[in-house]
C-alpha cells in the first residue's frame, strides 16, 4: 500500500493551491481518506475527509467554504483543493486511509490510521 502526497508550496495569502494524494494497493471503495495537518510541537487534526462511497464528506470549520476535498476513481487520486488560503493554513499536510467509514468510532483520532503519505508541506505567507 503507498500513498503519495504532493502539490504542497509556498504561496501568498488569498492565494490557492492544489494537493494530490495518490493511492495504490487498495481499493478506495472500502477506504476513508483523511487530510490532516499538523504545525510543530502540534497534534495532527483533521481537515478534510470523503468517505469510501465518495459522497460523505467532512469538512474541519477553519476550511469550510475554502477548502474542497474530491476523489478522482479512475486515477485512485484524493485532491484537497486549497483557495484563499491564509497565514494559519501554514502546515505539513498528510494524506491518511483506514478501511473504515467516515464518523466511525475513533474516525479523526490520526492514531488510528494505518496507511499514511509523507507530508507536504503548505508555507502561507502574509
Amino acid at each position: 500500500v503507498q500513498l503519495q502526497a504532493s502539490g504542497g508550496g509556498l504561496v501568498q495569502a488569498g492565494g490557492s493551491l492544489r494537493l494530490s494524494c495518490s493511492i495504490s494497493g487498495i481499493s478506495l471503495d472500502y477506504y476513508t481518506i483523511v487530510w490532516f495537518r499538523q504545525a510543530p510541537g502540534k497534534e495532527r487534526d483533521v481537515v478534510l475527509s470523503i468517505s469510501r462511497n465518495g459522497v460523505t464528506t467532512y469538512y474541519a470549520d477553519s476550511v469550510k467554504g475554502r477548502f474542497t476535498i474530491s476523489r478522482d476513481d479512475a486515477k485512485k487520486t484524493v485532491y484537497l483543493q486549497m483557495n484563499a488560503l491564509k497565514p494559519e493554513d501554514t502546515d505539513v499536510y498528510y494524506c491518511a486511509a483506514q478501511k473504515w467509514e467516515i464518523f466511525a468510532d475513533g474516525w479523526a483520532n490520526p492514531k488510528e490510521y494505518r496507511y499514511w503519505g509523507q507530508g507536504t508541506q503548505v508555507t502561507v505567507s502574509s
